[in-house]
């Protein structure tokens, strides 16, 4: 029997939405051990909030490489994206966190991937003049020609965002791929 797509959400009591906010600030603050254990007895590693936020996403964006490795274990998806198209590798490109980003990189997460947005890491990365992070996903085959919907490419964006190093960092590397 097929979920009446028409039919109103369930409602959760206040003992469920508070033991869900409490997951949540597990993967944001790093709580590894306790993320691990309800893991174990059976908590879905791709949990989202209402934002869309996964715990993977939300571990990512916090620089909370412990838990993230938990959570990635126990089968989190490292491309689902939030509701904004954003992707962990986003997050964690556009907070800097090099760590997070060779960690997602190693557990699957497509170097390209725009989850449902069209902004890569990379691109997300050189709007933000994160110049260790544009060097790390290029070193992983991150495309600096690929464009967004709007045809900007990252180097582009990272122009329009006024970034000081990254346009050249990408010019260089893709005046490199041209050459090589």
């Amino acid at each position: 029997m097929q979920a009446d797509p028409n039919a109103a959400p369930l409602a959760l009591d206040d003992e469920t939405l508070a033991f869900a906010a409490r997951v949540f600030q597990y993967a944001r603050m790093g709580h590894a051990e306790e993320l691990a254990e309800l893991f174990g007895q059976g908590l879905p590693a791709n949990l989202r909030n209402d934002k869309g936020d996964s715990l993977l996403m939300l571990a990512a964006y916090n620089g909370q490489a412990a838990a993230a490795r938990v959570i990635l274990e126990a089968g989190g998806d490292p491309e689902l994206a939030n509701d904004r198209g954003q992707t962990p590798l986003a997050g964690a490109a556009f907070k800097g966190e090099a760590d997070m980003v060779r960690l997602l990189l190693e557990h699957g997460a497509q170097v390209d991937g725009a989850g449902d947005g069209t902004r890569t890491a990379l691109m997300v990365a050189a709007m933000f003049d994160r110049t260790e992070i544009v060097e790390l996903l290029l070193a992983h085959g991150a495309d600096p020609a690929k464009r967004d919907a709007s045809g900007m490419s990252a180097a582009d964006m990272a122009r329009q965002m006024g970034a000081q190093n990254t346009p050249a960092q990408l010019d260089r590397a893709q005046g490199d791929r041209q050459a090589g």
